[in-house]
């Protein structure tokens, strides 16, 4: 592959994308628009799959961007930093992929391109301004993977079951606060703290779960999939608190959303749609093998 292809493609971190994906998925899912073929077949939904796909491209880019000279020490292999890709080339490039996020959210709806504009704003936030704040920018991640899943939520104008969007807040400021110790290592409260809130998200999720009791049995498939899939690695990085482990625990973390939104979008749809979110998962696995996923 030409290097140049390899860094633009690197600065979108394609692992991650899969999960933008799910995001949108399981908020699809909480909107009905799994329930009927007429709505299956609607257009809005896929189109708000891609616009979140561009979302999160865009803001990885862009935290690249704004990251450059930080990066030119503690990661001087990425692309920006290596001078494989010129900063304002980059910088084009990832207000580009904003900008068709945020225009494919409004054809698929207003209410939903309002809601990408928000997630657009949140994302510029979190990488000009909050991400090196130890509580604002891990709460800051978190709600624009909140904003993710409220974009499928909102594909028919509507916005109900809210109360789902709480778990991915809390979920990716939990991953954001280990990953703030991902060079240096030394960072056991993070971890400790994460594992708590991991366990609040699961918690959450089977007491929202309940009151779809009828299919949320299978929910719990998923849901046990999850806890073992984030637990092992989050274990380990509490165990031997190194940079290595935890950028495992990281990425385990990450990956693991696809698992955790499968979950969330069973009890509205049926098994399949989880079925068809979980097939992300070894995308996403196969390229983090070939691109970093932080």
């Amino acid at each position: 592959m030409n290097p140049k292809i390899r860094g633009y493609l690197q600065l979108c971190r394609p692992a991650n994308l899969p999960t933008a994906a799910a995001d949108v998925l399981a908020g699809l899912a909480i909107a009905g628009f799994f329930v009927n073929q007429i709505s299956l077949f609607n257009s809005s939904g896929w189109l708000l799959v891609f616009a979140s796909i561009f979302l999160y491209a865009g803001g990885v880019v862009l935290n690249d961007v704004f990251d450059v000279e930080i990066d030119k020490i503690e990661r001087p292999e990425r692309p920006i930093s290596s001078g494989l890709i010129k900063l304002q080339d980059a910088r084009l490039f990832g207000f580009c992929l904003l900008l068709l996020g945020v225009g494919g959210a409004f054809l698929s709806t207003i209410e939903s391109g309002l809601v990408a504009l928000i997630l657009a704003v949140l994302i510029l936030t979190y990488d000009a301004f909050s991400k090196n704040h130890p509580f604002l920018g891990p709460l800051n991640m978190g709600l624009c993977r909140g904003c993710n899943l409220l974009m499928g939520i909102s594909v028919f104008g509507n916005f109900d079951k809210l109360e789902y969007i709480i778990i991915p807040v809390i979920y990716i400021a939990a991953i954001t606060r280990v990953s703030q110790g991902e060079v240096h290592g030394k960072n056991k409260r993070n971890i400790v703290l994460a594992g708590i809130l991991y366990a609040v998200v699961v918690f959450l999720l089977m007491y929202f779960n309940n009151a779809l009791l009828s299919l949320a049995i299978y929910s719990y498939v998923f849901l046990v999939l999850f806890v073992l899939a984030i637990g092992i690695p989050l274990f380990r990085a509490f165990h031997e608190n190194t940079p290595i482990n935890i950028k495992k625990a990281v990425k385990a973390g990450v990956i693991s959303i696809i698992l955790l939104d499968a979950a969330i979008a069973v009890p509205f749809s049926n098994i399949l749609i989880g079925v068809l979110i979980l097939l992300l998962l070894p995308i996403s696995i196969l390229l983090s093998k070939a691109f970093a996923v932080t």
